[in-house]
This record gives structure tokens, sequence and C-alpha cells, in this order.
């Protein structure tokens, strides 16, 4: 049975980015329920506290959109008992492997070379597309077992921001959320108790400069245009959100229905 969480954001001490996605509007007046469906970066560094709290949540699954190189740099979630856990990669750990490896190592020369003039942040909205597009058996299988029985659920990925961004956007298109509310909700992953910490392995002072930092800022903001990107890929490639959701996703009516059951005031 459904817990009811409090009605403040926890402070949650290795868990970032953490909410409920509850009270969101759809397009027919009824709200997401709350308690259902939570979003939040990994679960590797929760604190025995954190784990108390997300325990008492009563979750069914957790999603886990992180790849193998996501998992062996910050670790395996920890377990909660009577949780299931679902390991679903939303991108190839070989893809950008290298370009991850010049963010976190590269000299500002380097990084003014493959971030400068836009070039972030249209790889940004690139690999959203590309989400969209090339995961549709994954995010298939997530609003399966969404109508199927695996709420109370946790969506995440690494810094809970754009695999786990989309992956909500998704559900939550799934059962007619405004895109406007769905927007709002991605955009709070700019919180500054939220982001996702940047990485740097040099320790000197000029390897977090402010030209470093404004070069790298595209890759751990939530952006607009980001999920404007998604959307964009969704009407051009299918038409529109309801021919993405039917024949894209493979959602039958009677599956969107128990989804709008399950999540739904």
């Amino acid at each position: 049975m459904t817990q009811q969480v409090p009605s403040t954001e926890p402070e949650l001490a290795g868990v970032r980015n953490f909410r409920d996605v509850g009270g969101l509007p759809t397009v027919d007046g009824r709200r997401v329920r709350h308690g259902v469906l939570f979003r939040s970066g990994h679960l590797a560094h929760a604190t025995a506290a954190d784990a108390a709290f997300l325990s008492s949540l009563g979750l069914h699954t957790v999603f886990d959109f992180r790849n193998a190189a996501d998992q062996r740099l910050e670790g395996p979630d920890v377990e909660l008992p009577g949780v299931r856990n679902v390991n679903l990669p939303l991108t190839d750990p070989a893809d950008g492997a290298e370009f991850w490896k010049m963010v976190r190592d590269g000299d500002l020369d380097q990084l003014r070379s493959v971030l400068s003039d836009g070039k972030a942040a249209g790889r940004m909205a690139a690999s959203y597309r590309t989400i969209i597009t090339e995961r549709t058996a994954e995010h298939s299988q997530v609003l399966h077992a969404l109508a199927e029985d695996s709420v109370p659920a946790l969506m995440h990925c690494a810094a809970g921001k754009d695999r786990a961004g989309l992956s909500i956007a998704v559900t939550l298109l799934a059962v007619g959320v405004e895109r406007e509310a769905i927007e709002a909700d991605y955009l709070e992953s700019n919180a500054a108790h939220r982001r996702y910490k940047v990485r740097r392995s040099s320790t000197a002072p000029d390897a977090m400069s402010p030209e470093i930092m404004e070069l790298l800022s595209p890759l751990f903001d939530a952006r607009a245009e980001y999920l404007a990107a998604a959307f964009a890929t969704i009407d051009e490639t299918w038409g529109d959100t309801e021919t993405y959701l039917t024949k894209g996703l493979r959602l039958a009516p009677q599956t969107r229905e128990r989804l709008r059951e399950r999540l739904l005031d």
C-alpha cells in the first residue's frame, strides 16, 4: 500500500535531486498522485538515514538508467529491503567515454575546442533526441511495468537530470500531464541543492576556473531547449504524442488507462 510522503522535501545527505513528482496537472484536470512516482540521482552514496527514508516510501521498484561505466564510477545502488531493482541503461558505456574523460581531465584549450560556441549544448540536445528515437523499447518496458505492478517507483540515473528526466517526462506524457508542467518539474534539477557536482581530476585552482565552469555548465544544466528537442523529436518522428505512445512505445489503450489509474488522483 502506498505510504504518505512528508509534505516537505527531505534533506538527503547522499542522494541528490530527489523529489516526488506528485501534484503535476493533466490536460483533463486531474493530478499526479503523491507518493507513487519519485525521481533522483543515483543511490550509491545513500547514508543509512537516506536508506531508511527511501524504505519508508513503500517503493516497489527502483529503475536505474545508468550504464556499466556509471556504475563502476559511482558504485551500485544501496539495497533497499523488499524493493526490486531494474537496471535499464539508456546510454552505451562506450558512447562518449573519451568525451567524458576529457571533461574530467582536459585542459582549457581542449575544453574550448569541444565545448565552446554552443557545441556543448548541441551535444546535450542531440543526446536527448537519440534517447527518444533509440530507446523506445526501454521506455515501453518501464511504462508497461508501471501499469502492471511497479508502483510506487523511483527513477534515477547518475544526476537524476537527463536520462531520468526524460523517462519521467515520457511517463508523464503517457498519463496526459501538460507539457508545461513536465518542463517545470524538469527544470527543478537546476536548484543549487539538487545539482550534480562537477568532477575534475586535477585539484589545481585553474582546473575549476570561471571559464572552465562556464564551458562545462551546459553539460550539467537542465535546459528547456534540451527537453524541447526531445518533444520536437517525438513530433517529427511520429507526428504527435499519441502516435508516439501507441506506435513508438506500443501502449494499448487499456495499458494507458491502467497507468492513469495507478498514477493519477
